[in-house]
């Protein structure tokens, strides 16, 4: 007969396991011999082997006590319903997995891969750290409220990128960003690159379906104030647009006349 010890070694468990088995109610606890020790038999062996191995193969500890007291048709039932839990729940794993890889990037956080891509296209023209970040950002609430809208427009923001105009908006956005100047006088030709940038967009706008995101104010109201929050000098920067005819430069949104 074997104590407790000697039960768990040979069934390949601890005794922590025993003795949890037991309080659930997963094996019975042995008697007492003379001496005051539990002994075990050899069908406590067994019983605890197969519940190894069930617990071993993601069998939830709840269950494995009817499996141990079922007859073949319904183990083989009980065995098929966990099997696709675990299906699942490999399924679930896994996309996890793929989620926290495109993570590393760090870009990749609630962003889609096109506007990855975009921030790339950005660092590889010369464009600042600081203003990739607010792009990113920007990028983000976009996202979020119109997740469809975003894969839509970004072959469009990637073509822009091939317009000299609007690779030099980036590099006098980074020098900018990088100077010390209230009131930098580059903002004004930022500006008016920016203007002719939406003028144009209003012209061709027939091009992209912009479905209702440009009747719903909440997230160009945040990305306005996020601009305002990474560098206060966006507020003169809003105001040059206004004079330009334009309420913002994340919008195409005129302003409307007395």
């Amino acid at each position: 007969m074997l104590t407790i010890g000697q039960l768990a070694a040979y069934a390949g468990v601890t005794v922590r396991a025993v003795r949890h088995y037991h309080q659930i109610g997963l094996l019975p606890e042995a008697e007492r011999d003379a001496s005051g020790y539990r002994r075990y038999g050899a069908a406590a062996v067994v019983s605890l082997i197969r519940i190894r191995t069930l617990a071993n193969a993601g069998v939830p500890l709840s269950q494995i006590g009817h499996m141990l007291e079922a007859d073949a048709s319904a183990f083989a039932e009980a065995i098929e319903r966990i099997d696709s839990q675990l299906r699942d729940e490999v399924e679930r794993l896994e996309t996890s997995r793929k989620q926290i890889a495109r993570l590393v990037a760090g870009d990749s956080l609630a962003l889609p891969p096109e506007v990855v891509s975009y921030l790339d296209r950005l660092r590889e023209i010369g464009v600042s750290k600081r203003i990739v970040e607010g792009e990113r950002d920007g990028w983000i609430l976009f996202a979020a409220r119109w997740p469809d809208r975003t894969r839509e427009v970004m072959p469009w923001k990637l073509a822009q990128l091939g317009d000299p105009q609007y690779v030099r908006l980036y590099r006098l956005l980074s020098e900018v960003i990088e100077s010390d100047a209230d009131d930098d006088p580059r903002l004004e030709e930022i500006a008016d690159i920016m203007a002719a940038g939406l003028a144009e967009q209003a012209r061709t706008s027939g091009d992209i379906n912009f479905g209702g995101v440009a009747h719903d104010d909440l997230p160009f109201h945040l990305m306005d104030a996020l601009a305002i929050e990474a560098d206060p000098r966006a507020r003169r920067l809003l105001d040059l647009m206004r004079e330009r005819g334009w309420a913002s430069w994340t919008r195409m949104e005129r302003v409307a006349r007395p």
